[in-house]
């Protein structure tokens, strides 16, 4: 990250990602914007056992949709899962909130779990790509790939991409990524997609890099997809546990600033639920329920076509390996 790039977004953080930030855009929203009614629409979260996506499968569950859990640690996943039935204060809601168990730094799984999901026949119509990681010393998983690369863009990307015979199926389908605003200290690197090359590892710029991947692979979908809503966006800096853990240092000192899990959920339920955010066009960036730009002014982050079909032809390679078995 260059030092510009770092004062800019830091600056921008400061005035727009903080709570804030959030309470400024937000005399802009339009209280009819959210349907009031979700009966028969059913959303997926990926994890959901905590922080954003959590509240994210409550709010929906709460509002009549039927939510699709899916999180990596069982005995957190059906905890979760409870606590979000008892925060309701209606059982008879338990069956509208599906728990499914999935690693997504697993290929093999991801792909077990769609053929899973598609022999059950069950609808989706909108898919939620919350989960991630922020893995700080260079891990690689028993496939062989760098943790943040197989969790935020590999697996997001196979998921999204073996989903979309079922999406197809719906009247409206939607696709969010949450992504985050410090992709946009990054510039697509295509030349090491797995931190292979980079001498000291660092976990925040390899985080800052998948995001930057989820963005491209969001403008990717709209143009390949057009029957699908695709749109990813930053929740701005919110207090979760996730936050706590990954970056101790920054919670520390930002913690008194920081949007609630409500206030950063928010755009994400709004482009779960909205119309108008249905009508916005597809494979954009947004804040605050608004599409924002994907790079700084003069930060020199921008990645040509060229660049971008080759990141997607080594991103589609790495896939094939795990699909085509």
């Amino acid at each position: 990250m260059s030092f510009y790039r770092n004062i800019v977004w830091f600056i921008k953080g400061l005035k727009e990602y903080t709570r804030g930030g959030y309470v400024k855009a937000s005399k802009n929203f339009d209280p009819s914007d959210l349907e009031d009614d979700l009966f028969n629409k059913s959303y997926m979260v990926t994890g959901a056992n905590s922080g954003l996506g959590m509240f994210t499968a409550m709010t929906l569950v709460r509002m009549g949709g039927i939510v699709h859990m899916v999180c990596r640690d069982p005995a957190r996943g059906e905890e979760a899962r409870k606590e979000i039935i008892a925060e309701i204060g209606n059982e008879c809601l338990m069956d509208n909130l599906i728990l499914h168990i999935l690693d997504l730094s697993i290929p093999a799984d991801i792909v077990k779990f769609v053929k899973s999901f598609e022999n059950s026949e069950q609808k989706l119509d909108v898919l939620i790509n919350n989960a991630g990681c922020m893995v700080h010393t260079r891990e690689v998983t028993e496939d062989k790939l760098e943790k943040n690369f197989a969790t935020n863009t590999l697996g997001t990307h196979l998921l999204t991409t073996l989903l979309i015979p079922t999406l197809l199926k719906a009247k409206k389908p939607r696709v969010i990524t949450v992504s985050s605003g410090g992709m946009l200290v990054e510039k697509l690197n295509i030349d090491d997609l797995q931190f292979e090359k980079v001498t000291d590892f660092d976990g925040t710029m390899a985080y800052a890099q998948t995001k930057r991947q989820q963005v491209v692979l969001t403008e990717h979908y709209a143009k390949k997809y057009p029957d699908i809503h695709f749109s990813c966006m930053h929740p701005g800096w919110a207090d979760t546990p996730a936050v706590r853990t990954s970056m101790p240092y920054f919670y520390e000192k930002m913690k008194n600033k920081l949007r609630t899990t409500e206030e950063g959920a928010d755009t994400i339920i709004w482009l779960a639920a909205s119309s108008a955010a249905y009508h916005q066009p597809s494979g954009l960036f947004f804040q605050d329920r608004v599409s924002v730009p994907k790079h700084l002014p003069m930060a020199w982050t921008k990645s040509s076509q060229e660049e971008e079909e080759v990141f997607m032809e080594k991103l589609n390679e790495i896939a094939r390996k795990f699909t085509s078995k």
